[in-house]
């Protein structure tokens, strides 16, 4: 038999994975459904969006609960599972390795598909989260990156052009011109206006991502949700929740910190052009890189799990 046993299998009765995924929809609803109404609505929400305007991830593919690799769904209910994408069932041998009667219905994550299919992506998420863990936090940007988006706003088009500037056009182009801005992360970086690109110290790249991610930084430790999705089905899905809700809350932070006004919208802000917004952003800065650490930690885990097996 050509099947590979991952080293740690789980069999899941039906009873209890479906009161996981029932759990995990309920989760999302959380978040999604507020989105998908005010999108019918052709509204728009300058924090709430984001997570799911921004990252390619829709809410009915985050409602789908995914148990990772090194599970089996046992029961009739899990037969949906193999049109799934990287699902598979069992055959009888493997019913058989693994104990179970002929005939039973069982599913599991299909490794070798997914690894035939996503092993570029695989390794460069395993690049990024091991490369992004063994460098210093850098706590010094305060949040700058947003400011540096709207600077000379008058002769460029403003991002978010139904929010108005906390302190104007002026107010907000001195704060970043009597700051220092050193943003690692480029898909922060790219959005800056033309007359803010070179007030960075660094140039961030595509390409030299790998170089300069660091744990410090709010958007590097957002996108731990970004790798997490992206490895779905091998991952669990309540890691990725995890990832995802710890992304919702530094997104929350770093609009607070931001040139806009949010009140309304019942966001205070972060004042970082002070010497105590400066402080309130970094304490909120070094608690999400040691809740960041954690998962990041967790996904190496996974990772590892996804290239250990023995023979079945």
């Amino acid at each position: 038999m050509s099947w590979v046993l991952p080293v740690e299998l789980r069999l899941l009765a039906a009873d209890e994975w479906q009161e996981r995924e029932k759990a995990h929809q309920l989760r999302v609803s959380r978040y999604a459904d507020p989105y998908l109404a005010r999108r019918s609505a052709g509204k728009k929400h300058p924090v709430e969006d984001f997570l799911f305007t921004y990252y390619t991830q829709k809410p009915g593919q985050l409602r789908r609960w995914h148990p990772g690799a090194g599970h089996v769904l046992l029961g009739a209910e899990a037969v949906g599972r193999q049109g799934w994408k990287h699902y598979r069932m069992l055959d009888d041998g493997e019913l058989a390795f693994l104990g179970l009667p002929e005939g039973s219905t069982a599913v599991t994550f299909d490794r070798d598909a997914f690894l035939a299919d996503r092993s570029e992506a695989l390794a460069f998420a395993e690049i990024i989260l091991r490369g992004t863990a063994a460098r210093p936090a850098q706590f010094g940007c305060f949040g700058l990156h947003e400011w540096a988006m709207v600077y000379h706003q008058d002769r460029f088009d403003l991002r978010h052009e139904y929010l108005q500037l906390r302190l104007g056009s002026a107010g907000t182009d001195k704060v970043v011109e009597d700051n220092r801005i050193r943003c690692t992360h480029f898909d922060a970086f790219r959005f800056y206006t033309p007359d803010a690109v070179p007030l960075n110290e660094l140039a961030p790249s595509r390409e030299s991502q790998r170089r300069l991610e660091q744990p410090g930084c709010l958007h590097a430790n957002m996108d731990l949700y970004k790798w997490a999705y992206k490895l779905l089905p091998a991952l669990p899905s309540e890691l990725v929740m995890d990832c995802f809700e710890l992304s919702w809350r530094i997104r929350a932070m770093d609009m607070q910190a931001s040139p806009y006004d949010l009140a309304e919208w019942g966001y205070p802000a972060i004042p970082i052009e002070t010497p105590r917004g400066k402080a309130e952003y970094v304490e909120h800065q070094r608690s999400f890189a040691a809740e960041a650490a954690a998962l990041r930690e967790r996904l190496a885990v996974e990772l590892d799990v996804l290239s250990r097996t023995v023979p079945a």
